[in-house]
């Protein structure tokens, strides 16, 4: 059994989500001269939305905040498959133990088959940090009545490098049935453990809460296991602890979303959840995450895909990639002010009626996926002047 912990025993850092996750805190965090950005601008819309993050993290860099040392990798997901035979390749896996032996952190454009996933087994980035938190700018674009959407701020904690998406799977024909395809999977004590721990101690720092996602009767071996690892650490953190049903908390997320804190769930649960959670920022294109191992690597992504039907239109929405770079600058390097200034000019702008089309309302102003980058970028740079004269 885990002894109980009191919350004076439990540090709480202001919003470095990375502290609970990296075994050595203080490592992690690069000199200033150091500060190394490795850039996969991935496929699709990743080149647009990638663009748009350096435009904004060039304004960062213009006004005398921070140099930022950035490096671009190789091609990655369906193209590095169709060059290379591989998803991830040997090129782009030798770039992230570069960046990440300088104790850099990649931001990440989106890459399709199964990039993401070899990734996140290679370099064992088992926590899945995705913030849902509602701008209040954005309400009356959130097809959600705005009453429900009052102070929602969930922390939707996924394990990232096990269950059925690491899971085994094969094929085969039989003359009775045809063709038949099989997946199995299984969690281990030690895996399960390790992401509960984290999600117990960022709970013990919000509202003391976290809700495990299950499906009991459908999945019961898995199920059980997580259960009572959760009954054992929530309460050596004394948290309010719940174990919804997947399908119940998918039900619940929309319905009564101020009802969560910390939400905790599998590979699989924690990916539905985290997609289903853009409805409640207003769009899917907003959605971002960190993916985190314990020794101090990091890979900061979107939450959508590559969307290859609005490539080279102009269209997509870049602030969940450049969200992404905050949280990056955030989370890996301690730079909470750069991240601020990041998420203060994405605010303003909204703000300011500026808009791409997936968050278009009455009377906004809609602008491209570059458009939107420059003016975030510029927003940035005027809020800046204004913070220091």
């Amino acid at each position: 059994m885990h002894k109980r912990i009191s919350q004076k025993d439990v540090s709480c850092p202001s919003s470095l989500w990375s502290d609970f996750i990296f075994s050595d805190a203080e490592q992690k965090r690069p000199l200033p001269a150091s500060l190394a950005v490795g850039v996969l601008e991935g496929e699709g819309i990743g080149r647009e939305v990638i663009q748009a993050a350096m435009q904004v993290l060039s304004a960062l860099e213009s006004i005398g905040k921070n140099k930022f040392a950035v490096e671009f990798g190789g091609i990655i997901g369906t193209e590095a498959e169709s060059a290379c035979g591989k998803p991830l390749s040997d090129e782009v896996l030798e770039f992230c133990r570069d960046i990440f032996s300088r104790k850099g952190a990649i931001l990440s454009g989106p890459g399709g088959g199964r990039f993401v996933y070899d990734l996140r087994k290679e370099f064992d980035l088992f926590c899945k940090i995705s913030p849902l938190k509602v701008s209040p700018e954005l309400t009356r674009a959130v097809h959600i009545k705005s009453s429900y959407l009052e102070n929602v701020d969930i922390l939707l904690v996924r394990e990232n490098a096990s269950g059925i998406y690491q899971g085994r799977w094969d094929e085969m024909s039989t003359r009775s049935e045809g063709r038949r395809a099989e997946q199995s999977f299984f969690y281990t004590e030690t895996q399960v453990r390790r992401i509960l721990e984290v999600a117990a101690r960022m709970a013990s720092c919000r509202r003391g809460e976290m809700a495990v996602v299950l499906k009991d009767a459908g999945i019961p071996t898995i199920s059980k296991l997580w259960k009572e690892c959760a009954i054992e650490i929530a309460s050596g953190y004394g948290l309010k602890y719940s174990f919804p049903n997947v399908d119940y908390a998918a039900y619940c997320l929309v319905q009564d979303p101020q009802d969560f804190d910390v939400i905790v769930a599998s590979n699989l649960f924690g990916d539905v959840l985290a997609d289903l959670g853009g409805v409640l920022l207003g769009s899917r294109g907003i959605t971002y995450s960190g993916n985190f191992s314990g020794n101090g690597a990091a890979v900061y992504q979107t939450n959508h895909g590559s969307c290859h039907d609005l490539s080279s239109q102009n269209k997509a929405n870049p602030i969940g990639q450049i969200f992404s770079l905050a949280m990056l600058l955030r989370e890996s390097f301690g730079l909470s002010q750069d991240a601020g200034l990041i998420e203060a000019a994405v605010a303003e702008t909204w703000r300011q009626g500026w808009r791409t089309a997936d968050l278009a309302e009455k009377g906004s102003r809609v602008v491209g996926t570059s458009e939107m980058g420059n003016l975030v970028a510029d927003t940035l740079i005027r809020i800046s002047r204004t913070r220091t004269e």
